[in-house]
């Protein structure tokens, strides 16, 4: 295939995560395709009980379906004060769909919140992310950021519960909203995961051959 670019599909429709993936293989022979460049398909059921079987789902049935290697992630945020939960329910915590659906599952969660104390708030991100190849070869990686959860939304950057989310270390005891790209980035839970995404592809593909 000489020295040009390699397609990999994104199992999304998710500007902020094609964005966040496009910034992590910038520079390598990788190109990332969405689900907005290909023909429609019908939505992958994430019925799995962890974030990987969720992951491994949507990327194995997208791998199969256009014949290329696909990357797919599942990721959420776990309160230990709700037992876990959202969890692998994070995007339809209260049960609302589309452009609204980021403001409803904030509201939701500091409503579960409200009478938790600062101490019993902590909770975490986890990302888990797969990579198959059409013939169902495939590699994983996941990643996890620690912090808790504020009393009000604060910040206009990032997406899902990233206003509500302290970052654990943080010196200025930011949200991860107030964050800039690169330093989400650096520690965010799919920053941490798509740090081995670059090997991964490289070992799961041979750039040498076209077939692959």
């Amino acid at each position: 295939m000489g020295g040009g670019p390699f397609e990999v599909v994104l199992a999304t429709t998710n500007a902020h995560k094609l964005r966040e993936i496009r910034q992590m293989l910038e520079g390598s022979r990788f190109e990332v395709l969405s689900l907005a460049d290909l023909p429609p398909v019908p939505e992958v059921v994430e019925d799995g009980d962890t974030f990987r079987a969720n992951a491994d789902k949507k990327a194995r049935s997208l791998a199969t379906r256009f014949g290329r290697v696909t990357i797919a992630d599942d990721s959420g945020i776990e309160v230990d004060a709700l037992d876990g939960a959202p969890g692998v329910y994070s995007a339809r915590f209260a049960g609302v769909e589309g452009s609204e659906a980021d403001e409803a599952n904030n509201k939701l969660l500091l409503e579960r919140l409200e009478d938790v104390p600062a101490p019993r708030r902590t909770a975490r991100f986890r990302c888990a992310l797969a990579i198959v190849r059409a013939d169902g070869q495939a590699r994983y990686t996941d990643g996890a950021v620690e912090g808790s959860i504020a009393t009000a939304p604060r910040g206009r950057g990032g997406f899902g519960y990233d206003p509500l989310f302290l970052v654990e270390g943080d010196p200025a005891g930011r949200t991860m909203a107030e964050l800039s790209d690169d330093e989400k980035n650096a520690i965010s839970h799919r920053g941490r995961a798509l740090r081995s995404l670059l090997p991964l592809l490289r070992g799961l593909v041979d750039l040498s051959d076209e077939s692959v």
